[in-house]
């Protein structure tokens, strides 16, 4: 048999939930995913997970299982205008005679869409013209507006594991038809699972490359050597959509948070080398420039700020200069995540309380007769009109009077901070 044109991981995609690999907390017996298709209720979420991991595949299944129209969209090369043509196709679709409930849109890299174009979304997801499934590398809180993602569950895939590899390799040596015509001989597999990181798409691409170096004729002996020997012209030591992604942003993040700047720059380095997007890198320093140097030296937020738009600007290779410089700059600064604490610790209270203060009088403005009568804004103290610019006055409800949210970092700069504030609360008898 000639090697087939179609690419094994796409010979191998699951049509059934049987036979989907992965994720049982998903779709396990009595998981939610499964008790919705199990219903044929299904209702719009976002898939979060690494590549290769089974969302697509899964937003094709429970179209296939629950007998839906299915759209699919890609946020790398669709705009507004097609999310508006799905609709409409998905409105008159529901008012046939033949329609078979609401129609599904996939839209897969959807943290790739902008805001106009999830804005477009928001209606037709609202009114249940459309059941979206949205699928996503990236963390949907910091990607998705607030308005579409509240009207999405978010449901987190997980890297597959080795016996979930290993079903998949078995599988494909067993019933893909090239592959059974072939003499196929599997030795070791450390090699095969540990390139392919969890993703089964990289799993089966693998095996495919290792299989296709031999000739059509020959039998195939796969061992650790010829799997690592095969792969070093194919496999770039970086890949920056694979796990070594998060793993070496989380050591050049941690490598600045620990002041090292010899570290930062190697992290760094190996994204740059592995071709990674140098507007992620930028947009991760811009965080922690206020996460983890914030007031310690509030001007590391500045120049990470002007690195994003100068990378944004000029684009490689000038802009590893850029990112270098902000680099060693937030790793050799004072540090201080004082800004991070106080902010969850103020949103932790307001969470926790079930009741929302209001606001006191003295602190609301009172542009009319009436407000003025009812009290608002009597008390209040201008601070300019003191001595130091400081006004003996509280500025919480009366349910939180004396929180404190913010301590001072133990910096230089934030000294200044932590001796205005010990007036404040000398003042107050906190």
């Amino acid at each position: 048999m000639d090697t087939p044109l179609i690419p094994l991981p796409e010979r191998m995609r699951p049509q059934t939930l049987d036979d989907y690999v992965g994720q049982r907390h998903l779709v396990g017996k009595g998981s939610v995913i499964k008790k919705m298709i199990e219903s044929g209720n299904v209702s719009s979420f976002i898939l979060w997970g690494p590549p290769g991991v089974g969302k697509t595949t899964l937003a094709k299944i429970i179209a296939h299982t629950t007998n839906s129209d299915f759209y699919t969209l890609s946020a790398i090369s669709s705009g507004v205008k097609d999310v508006r043509d799905v609709i409409d196709n998905a409105k008159r679709s529901r008012a046939s005679v033949f329609s078979k409930g609401t129609p599904i849109l996939f839209i897969d890299e959807i943290h790739r869409f902008n805001k106009a174009q999830q804005d477009a979304l928001l209606g037709a997801v609202e009114s249940g013209i459309i059941t979206l499934i949205g699928a996503t590398t990236e963390n949907p809180s910091f990607e998705i507006i607030s308005p579409l993602l509240s009207r999405c569950q978010v449901y987190v895939l997980k890297s597959l594991e080795i016996n979930d590899l290993d079903t998949l390799l078995e599988r494909a040596l067993t019933q893909d038809n090239y592959l059974k015509t072939r003499k196929i001989n599997v030795m070791e597999k450390e090699a095969l699972f540990r390139f392919s990181g969890g993703d089964a798409r990289k799993l089966l691409n693998v095996l495919d490359i290792v299989i296709s170096s031999f000739p059509e004729d020959a039998e195939v002996t796969i061992d650790n050597k010829t799997v690592t020997d095969c792969l070093q012209e194919n496999i770039a030591l970086y890949d920056k959509n694979g796990e070594q992604h998060y793993d070496i942003i989380s050591a050049f993040i941690k490598s600045i948070r620990g002041s090292d700047p010899n570290g930062a720059l190697y992290w760094m380095a190996r994204m740059i080398a592995g071709g990674e997007d140098t507007l992620f890198i930028a947009r991760r320093m811009l965080i922690l420039a206020s996460e983890d140097v914030g007031l310690a030296n509030p001007n590391a937020a500045l120049l990470a700020q002007a690195c994003f738009n100068a990378v944004h600007q000029i684009g490689m290779p000038e802009s590893r200069i850029i990112l270098a410089e902000t680099c060693i700059y937030l790793a050799t600064s004072p540090k201080s995540n004082s800004v991070i604490e106080a902010i969850d610790s103020a949103l932790a209270t307001v969470n926790s309380t079930s009741d929302a203060p209001p606001v006191p009088l003295h602190l609301r403005n009172a542009p009319t007769k009436l407000m003025k009568e009812l009290g608002y804004s009597q008390g209040y103290k201008y601070a300019h009109s003191f001595e130091g610019n400081f006004a003996d006055q509280e500025f919480l409800p009366d349910l939180l009077k004396g929180t404190k949210f913010y301590e001072p970092g133990k910096n230089p700069r934030e000294e200044e901070h932590r001796k205005r504030l010990q007036q404040l609360w000398e003042k107050y008898n906190y």
